[in-house]
């Protein structure tokens, strides 16, 4: 137990963090996290997707009302309802869309912690095959003991290899920074 009487877990600050931790406090209560989770990963993707509604979301310039009849037309149009639904709409009507996207992450993160499940970044030169993308989060599972929530990212400036991110852990394996080793060395050298 925390100094505060709570469990203790990951830690989420800030505004983001306060309503991403009653929002999943909620969801454990009434049995819905994976509901809430999909809801709001549905509504991140729309958030990646619309560079309006990213505008809408940060923007102060709309006003309380405009803010909260788009944010329930998007809502309506996508079918996202329930404590995602409401959660989204009580940031509109809180003023504090522009923290939506933080509080979506410093949800599942707590999701993620509350399953024992690990985030990894792999960065690539080149999308790998299925098979290999498996072949990364076995060997994952297999250093970090947990199941892995994979994020794959293509980066074509590493020119070949991965780098992989874990917690606080990072293994550069990149050709471009194995030349860049070698560069140093060689001027070194002279």
């Amino acid at each position: 137990m925390a100094q505060n009487g709570s469990e203790a877990g990951p830690l989420v600050a800030g505004v983001a963090g306060r309503y991403a931790s009653a929002l999943f406090e909620l969801a454990r209560d009434e049995r819905q996290i994976d509901a809430v989770a999909e809801g709001l990963n549905q509504f991140d993707g729309l958030l990646k997707e619309s560079a309006d509604l990213r505008r809408l979301v940060r923007s102060p310039a709309f006003t309380p009302n405009e803010q909260e009849a788009a944010i329930g037309a998007v809502l309506d149009r996508a079918g996202i309802g329930g404590l995602a639904g409401n959660f989204i709409r009580l940031a509109a009507s809180n003023r504090r869309l522009f923290a939506l996207p933080g509080m979506i992450a410093a949800f599942r993160s707590l999701v993620q912690d509350s399953k024992g499940i690990v985030r990894a970044e792999v960065r690539v030169a080149e999308r790998p095959s299925d098979a290999l993308i498996e072949e990364i989060k076995a060997s994952l599972r297999d250093v970090a003991k947990a199941d892995i929530d994979l994020d794959l990212v293509v980066d074509p400036s590493l020119i070949g290899g991965l780098v992989v991110r874990m917690g606080s852990r990072m293994i550069d394996a990149s050709l471009k920074t194995k030349l860049n080793g070698i560069r140093l060395a060689m001027q070194a050298a002279r």
